[in-house]
């Protein structure tokens, strides 16, 4: 088992991948590794991120520093469980650069829809976090999801009825 991920494991991660990042590239930070950067959690279990545009030589890169950094890394991202939120890039907020390596958060609406609708104790804590920070706004948010509800047919093991249950209890 590896031991938990805080802020400067993080930044390490970071680091070593904008030295190997050839070109410009953008590292979406998802989960707890938000958390962990934005303060309301000290570290996470693991790094779940996102590459745009893939990039092989990161990618390839990935399994070393998971062995050499002791961490936990996973390809996932909002959208890998939910449908994509429009304008989740614009609302992704730069963190800091490494390189060629620009880190962002995932879009925080995102980020709560996707967690909320997981329902894990520790997702419906981050959603806390992120309502009572102002990191994400109950009107907009359900907006959002609005939005996306007529898409849910594509995540089969969504039941919208269900998800916008979990949303009013998360709001309520």
């Amino acid at each position: 088992m590896r031991p938990p991920v805080d802020g400067e494991r993080l930044r390490e991660l970071a680091r070593r991948l904008g030295k190997t990042a050839s070109a410009p590239t953008t590292l979406y930070l998802t989960g707890g590794a938000t958390a962990v950067i934005e303060g309301w959690r000290p570290s996470t279990v693991d790094v779940d991120i996102r590459f745009e545009p893939d990039r092989d030589e990161l990618l390839r890169e990935l399994p070393g520093l998971k062995e050499e950094l002791s961490i936990n890394i996973e390809l996932a991202s909002p959208p890998d469980f939910i449908p994509e939120l429009p304008g989740w890039r614009d609302r992704s907020p730069v963190v800091f650069e490494e390189g060629n390596v620009e880190i962002r958060h995932f879009d925080l609406y995102s980020q709560a829809l996707a967690k909320i609708e997981r329902g894990f104790s520790q997702d419906l804590a981050d959603v806390d976090s992120m309502l009572e920070r102002g990191l994400v706004d109950p009107r907009r948010l359900r907006e959002l999801f609005e939005t996306i509800e007529p898409q849910l047919y594509r995540y089969p093991h969504i039941d919208p009825a269900t998800f916008r249950r979990k949303l009013d209890d998360a709001l309520a």
